[in-house]
C-alpha cells in the first residue's frame, strides 16, 4: 500500500482501476435486475446474483458491491427501516456464500441457501420493525408475510438450481478471461 507524505497518514486502497469499474458495474446490475423483476410480488434475482458475485469475485468485492447496491435504494425508495435489513442480511449472504463456495461447486447447497434465506427473509425484517413498532407488530408483520416468504423461498431456490451454474461458469471466464489479457499487457509493457 502506499502512504501519502501529508499531516495526516491515509493508505490508498489496494483495489485496481479493474474493481473500481466492476464493483459499481455489478451493483447496477443488481438495481437493474431487482426492478426488471419488480412487478413479480417476492421474486427476485438479487440473492443469486450476491451469492455469484461472491463465489466468483470474493467476499470483499461483494461486500462492497451490497453496500452501494443498499445505499442505491435509499435514492430509490427514501430512507426506511428496511434498509438497515438490507445493510446486514445481504453481507451476511455473501459471507455464507464465499465460505460455502470454498467447501462445494454444486449448485444445490447454494440453492439450498438461497430457500432458506428467502423463507427467512421476513423473519428477520420482522425482528427489526419490533425494535422500531413493538413485539406485537413483528409477530403481525411476520404472520402476515408468510406467504411471500414461501414464494421468495421457492424462486430463490429455482432460480439457484437453473441458473447459479450457468452465471458462475460465465462469470469466472469472463474474470479469467480478463486477468489473461491484463497480464499479457502488462508483460509488453515491461518488455
Amino acid at each position: 500500500m502506499m502512504e501519502m507524505n501529508t499531516p495526516l497518514k491515509f493508505k490508498v486502497s489496494n483495489l485496481s482501476v479493474h474493481d473500481i469499474v466492476l464493483i459499481p458495474l455489478l451493483s447496477a446490475s443488481l438495481t437493474a435486475g431487482k426492478m426488471a423483476l419488480s412487478f413479480i410480488p417476492n421474486v427476485e434475482i438479487v440473492t443469486l446474483l450476491f451469492m455469484v458475485y461472491a463465489s466468483v469475485f470474493g467476499f470483499k468485492k461483494t461486500f462492497l458491491v451490497s453496500i452501494i447496491f443498499s445505499t442505491i435504494e435509499i435514492f430509490l425508495y427514501g430512507l426506511q427501516t428496511w434498509l438497515i435489513g438490507y445493510y446486514i442480511l445481504w453481507p451476511l449472504l455473501i459471507f455464507l456464500s464465499a465460505m460455502l463456495y470454498k467447501k462445494t461447486q454444486s449448485e444445490w447447497p447454494f440453492a439450498f441457501l438461497a430457500l432458506t434465506f428467502g423463507l427467512c427473509f421476513g423473519l428477520f425484517f420482522a425482528m427489526i420493525e419490533s425494535i422500531f413498532y413493538g413485539f406485537s407488530y413483528g409477530i403481525v408483520y411476520w404472520l402476515r408475510g408468510i406467504p411471500f416468504d414461501v414464494v421468495h423461498g421457492a424462486s430463490n431456490f429455482v432460480l439457484g438450481i437453473f441458473l447459479y451454474r450457468p452465471l458462475e461458469n460465465l462469470l469466472s471466464l469472463l474474470r479469467d478471461k480478463y486477468a489473461f489479457q491484463h497480464a499479457i499487457q502488462n508483460s509488453c509493457k515491461t518488455q
